[in-house]
């Protein structure tokens, strides 16, 4: 049933503000206007101190993680807690490149004191699911055996692996674990 098939059985005085949301009307094409300016790696940020870098996971569908190494305050021989992060964005938009969750992850690896790994995974409309349940199961893996990258061997604690997530990636916490 459509919009105005919703309101007439609702009644005038309960439908009278309701409006077509134009953003629902979008195509999946048109999605992609809707996008996050990205944000490069591998700049240090200078008033966190934190450094980034992006590893392919799996080249064939293109998974990438961003890792935020932060800076220690006092060098000591302990490693890092691992915080694997998934991001929102409706399955749809926004990615671990974005700079709303570069700008976010930064801050949090460096007040949390956490090598955070941020799952780029891959997004609807192109890639149906389980694609992206996939990919952040993939990734979480990879972080937990601090296997193939030296900041998570040198840096981060394989037995102290936490998961978070906003909106999609809150979805994804919950059926990955």
């Amino acid at each position: 049933m459509d919009l105005e098939g919703r309101k007439k059985n609702l009644g005038p005085r309960v439908t009278s503000g309701i409006t077509q949301n134009a953003f629902v009307t979008l195509s999946p094409k048109n999605y992609r206007f809707h996008r996050p300016v990205l944000v490069a790696a591998g700049v240090d940020d200078d008033a966190s101190g934190v450094a980034t870098k992006d590893v392919v996971l799996d080249a064939a569908t293109g998974l990438t993680v961003r890792l935020f190494l932060p800076k220690r305050r006092e060098p000591s021989g302990k490693k890092l807690p691992v915080l694997v992060y998934f991001h929102g964005g409706g399955f749809l938009l926004e990615s671990a490149k974005s700079a709303t969750y570069h700008n976010y992850l930064t801050s949090l690896a460096a007040a949390a004191g956490v090598l955070a790994v941020s799952v780029d995974y891959r997004l609807a409309p192109e890639h149906r699911r389980p694609a992206a349940y996939d990919d952040c199961w993939t990734a979480l893996q990879w972080a937990a055996s601090a296997r193939d990258d030296d900041w998570l061997a040198e840096h981060g604690d394989a037995s102290r692996v936490f998961v978070a997530g906003d909106s999609a990636g809150g979805n994804i916490v919950h059926n990955v674990l």
